[in-house]
């Protein structure tokens, strides 16, 4: 029997989103062609694969069983095609869609986007807002690289530690933190703002506060460090953020960074991806060079000047 070989891509993408339209837009077809491309394979195989249920779609027991193998040999197949194509950065035309924290954007996005540029000047970044820790546009390939501060759940997901940041207190000038020691009580005492996407009115400070018997007043919760610095500028609210990612911007606004009056436990910095990047060259790169980009926000005063990871081929 002769089966098109593409139709393995389509019923992984199929099996993947669960839809039709959704399978279609994942591979850049209309969905008739992949309503077509559902019927030749139901055909070969003898099975639905699809069935409607109310409004949407489900797959079969068969599709189920099958759909972690055909993954695999999609991944299979194109690791095979790709693995001997050379990396020629001059020529490379691709997106890249980079989907980082607010603040580490505002300290990184100009450099990343000007080595990508130099290296490879047809290569275009989407530099995407954080919606939060959803790991599917990962798997769905919306997104090629993200940040995050811990590590992802889901198997597929790669990490890689590329920085840990301490916490800092920032304060508007001349305000009453500034004046004497900050201790433990003082700091609990003052109005707080928390940095929070969902609104969260509390995070790990409190926890360890509360391990020591002091509980501070959150008043606000803001839903960007920048916003946040900007509160903490013109109010007494005092705004505990990480130290490196957030020096630009707390230097720009002229806010005073205190040391932490308690232990806290340091942020870890995670650049995250699907797996399906694993051996893809031109992604790697990226990799590397938003690691480079990144880690040199925690390097000492005296190297942040080191120049950034090039590739060979550049």
């Amino acid at each position: 029997m002769q089966l098109d070989l593409n139709l393995l891509t389509a019923l992984d993408a199929l099996l993947e989103e669960g839809s039709v339209a959704g399978a279609a837009a994942r591979l850049h077809v209309t969905p008739p062609a992949m309503s077509r491309s559902l019927g030749r394979i139901r055909k070969a195989t003898g099975d639905q694969i699809l069935v409607r249920t109310g409004r949407s779609m489900v797959a079969t027991t068969r599709a189920l069983a099958m759909r972690a193998e055909v993954h695999a040999l999609v991944q299979q197949a194109h690791h095979l095609l790709s693995a001997q194509q050379e990396l020629d950065l001059a020529a490379l035309d691709r997106v890249f869609t980079v989907r980082w924290h607010d603040a580490l954007t505002a300290a990184c996005g100009t450099a990343l986007i000007t080595a990508v540029h130099d290296q490879a000047p047809g290569v275009r970044l989407r530099l995407s807002a954080e919606p939060g820790s959803d790991d599917a546009e990962l798997r769905r390939g919306e997104v090629d690289l993200a940040s995050s501060s811990g590590t992802p759940a889901l198997p597929d997901i790669r990490h890689r530690l590329v920085g840990s940041d301490r916490l800092v207190v920032a304060v508007r000038p001349g305000h009453p933190l500034t004046e004497g020691r900050l201790s433990v009580e003082r700091y609990a005492a003052a109005e707080h703002l928390t940095v929070s996407r969902r609104g969260s009115l509390r995070d790990p400070i409190d926890d360890a506060l509360n391990a020591r018997g002091h509980e501070r007043r959150v008043v606000a919760a803001g839903p960007t460090a920048d916003f946040a610095l900007s509160l903490a500028l013109d109010t007494d609210l005092v705004v505990t953020l990480p130290d490196a990612v957030t020096r630009s911007a707390r230097e720009r606004l002229g806010l005073v960074a205190l040391p932490a009056p308690l232990p806290l436990p340091e942020v870890p910095l995670y650049l995250l991806w699907h797996q399906r990047y694993d051996d893809d060259r031109a992604h790697t790169w990226l990799r590397e060079l938003a690691a480079g980009t990144v880690q040199a926000l925690f390097a000492p005063p005296g190297a942040r000047q080191q120049p950034l990871p090039h590739h060979p081929g550049a």
